[in-house]
Parts: C-alpha cells; sequence; structure tokens
C-alpha cells in the first residue's frame, strides 16, 4: 500500500534533510494508527474463533472448575474484549508481549529464539531473488525473440505457477531424499551450516517470487532499449554493455522498485508455508502453531513483528524509489 506522499518537482529543488525527516516523520504518523487497527482486528478474529484457549492447554487432561478459572484469571479471558486489549497494549507499551498460553514463556523471548532462521531464510531467498532474476531479465530483454528469451519466459511462467511448498516438497525429496545433496531437517548451526541447511527451503522460496521479478524486469527494459536516449548512446559510439547496465538497467528498476514492497512481503508470506514444508523453527511456523493452539499473545507478537516488518519495507521503498528517480522528491502533495 503506497500513499500518495510523493511530488513530481518541476523545479530540480533538490532533496534536503528535512524534507526526509517530515517525510519519515508524517509516514510514520500514519503507521502506528495503521498497526493498531491491524493488532485490534487480529485480536477480536482471534478471540471470535472457535474453541477454548484454556482447553487447548490442557488437553486431554482433566482439570477441575477451580483450576479453569484461575487460568481464565491469569490470562484476563472473562474481561471483555477492549480491557482485554487495552491490557496488552498497555503492556506493548512497556516492551513487553505477554506470556505464552502454551508453554507458560515470554513471547519476546521466543520471538528472539526463532527470529534468526526466519531471517537468514528471508535474506538468502532476497539474494535469490534480486541477483538471478534481474540478471535473466536483462538478458531475456537483451535477446528478445531468440530461444533464450523463450527459456526464460517459460522458466518464469513454471515459477509463477508452482507454490513455495509444492515446490519444496518436489526440492526435499530429489536433492535431499534421492540425491542427499542437502539435509532434510534442521537449520544448522553457524553460518555456514545454516546456509547449508537453508539452500533448499531458500530455492522454494526464490522460485516463484524470482518469477515476478524476470517478467518486471524483461518488461522494462525492452520499453527502455526502445527509447531515444538509447539510439542517441550507440550513435555516440557507447559500448553495448554500458548502455545496457548504465543507463537501460538503471531506468528499468524504477517499476521493480515500485513492486519491490509486494515482492518482499511475498517472499515473508511466503516463509510460513516453506517453514512448516522443512520443519524449520522460525517465526512462520510459531504462528501456525500459535494460531491452531490459539495462543493470543503468541499470535499478537507474531502478527504485530510481522505488520511492523510490512510497514517498514513500504517506507524503504518510498525513500529508494525518490534516490533513483532524481524526478521524484519527498513534499507534500500540492492541491
Amino acid at each position: 500500500m503506497h500513499l500518495h506522499l510523493f511530488e513530481a518537482d518541476p523545479w530540480g529543488t533538490t532533496m534536503t534533510a528535512s524534507n526526509l525527516v517530515m517525510f519519515l516523520a508524517r509516514r510514520f504518523a500514519l503507521a502506528i494508527p495503521l498497526l493498531l487497527i491491524i493488532s485490534f482486528g487480529i485480536f477480536a478474529l482471534v478471540h471470535i474463533a472457535p474453541g477454548d484457549p484454556v482447553r487447548s492447554l490442557l488437553g486431554t487432561r482433566a482439570a477441575d472448575p477451580a483450576t479453569i478459572a484461575v487460568i481464565r484469571a491469569r490470562y484476563h479471558l472473562d474481561d471483555p474484549l477492549p480491557v482485554q486489549y487495552g491490557k496488552w497494549l498497555s503492556q506493548l507499551i512497556r516492551g513487553d508481549l505477554g506470556v505464552s498460553i502454551q508453554g507458560n514463556r515470554a513471547v519476546t523471548r521466543t520471538i528472539k529464539d526463532r527470529l534468526g532462521v526466519t531471517v537468514f531464510l528471508t535474506l538468502m531467498s532476497s539474494a535469490l531473488v534480486l541477483g538471478p532474476g534481474i540478471l535473466l531479465g536483462a538478458v531475456a530483454a537483451y535477446r528478445q525473440g531468440t530461444r533464450l528469451d523463450r527459456l526464460v519466459v517459460m522458466l518464469g511462467v513454471f515459477g509463477i505457477s508452482s507454490p513455495a511448498f509444492v515446490t519444496g516438497i518436489f526440492l526435499l525429496y530429489v536433492f535431499g531424499v534421492l540425491l542427499r545433496w542437502f539435509p532434510i531437517f534442521g537449520s544448522g548451526d553457524g553460518f555456514f551450516d545454516r546456509a547449508w541447511h537453508l539452500a533448499l527451503p531458500s530455492l522454494a522460496l526464490a522460485i516463484s517470487v524470482m518469477a515476478i521479478v524476470i517478467k518486471i524486469t524483461r518488461a522494462a527494459m525492452i520499453e527502455e532499449l526502445g527509447q531515444d536516449y538509447v539510439t542517441f548512446a550507440r550513435s555516440r559510439g557507447l559500448s553495448p554493455h554500458r548502455i545496457l547496465f548504465a543507463y537501460v538497467l538503471r531506468n528499468s528498476l524504477i517499476p521493480l522498485v515500485t513492486a519491490a514492497g509486494i515482492i518482499i512481503v511475498g517472499i515473508v508470506a511466503g516463509a510460513i508455508y516453506v517453514e512448516v514444508t522443512f520443519s524449520l523453527p522460525g517465526l512462520g511456523a510459531l504462528t501456525v502453531d500459535a494460531i491452531q493452539k490459539r495462543d493470543i499473545p503468541t499470535i499478537q507478537g507474531t502478527v504485530l513483528l510481522f505488520s511492523t516488518f510490512v510497514v517498514l519495507v513500504n517506507l524503504g521503498v518510498d525513500v529508494i524509489y525518490a534516490m533513483i528517480d532524481p524526478r521524484i522528491r519527498f513534499g507534500r502533495v500540492r492541491p
């Protein structure tokens, strides 16, 4: 979701630090109410869902009414919904996300333990998406109409048609079970061991999103290659590689940066399915497990973290967009 906080700058004014600060302040002022609305919506949806979190906590164990009453009082489950949300919000302001119903552990500690796997998986997938994705899109555009172009387009169609969890199961079976090239479980210890363990999950997550990057890059570069400035650069004797990478590729990145927010959010959303498929101890698997067990504090903590990430990604995309395109400046929209 992009708000109209950019304006074209016909007067050629420079980007100042004060404009940047004002822009960031306005975006954060809009982000806080948005996060509150999202958190309250999730809070309400969890409460109206069927099932009782106390019964989920007890499982098949028998419990007398007094024990159930103590548990409900401890987690404020008998309070009205606005009261429960208000207590949770007051804890959040103090930096406390509450205590998990499952396991009686601080949600902040649980998220901290799981965050590393999700961040590592997301970064590896992003590198695979942006690196080979932009390169293949540029090559396909430069060789438009050739067999190489058709091959890249076919790979893109295959990738975008394959959900991450389906691709993950295929990669897991072929390269993990049959060929035994990669481990089939665990997240690894240390940088290189973790990268080895998360290679297949990262590739499964990247394939479907990479297809979008290839398509956007190819279309944008084909359009830029037909512009007059490319013809002028060729007439001046500039090398094809310099024209392609110094001019055409840079201008082609503008639509890619515009869609970068959706791409990165898609990677994070796909990480949930991939973590469940590969049994990785990340935030995605934690969220799914918390939803199944109606662990309200954990659901609220993970959803708030994901929502904050989405807002920050959109903010970063807007800033990078203005840096790439000098015609865009930070400022208010004039009537």
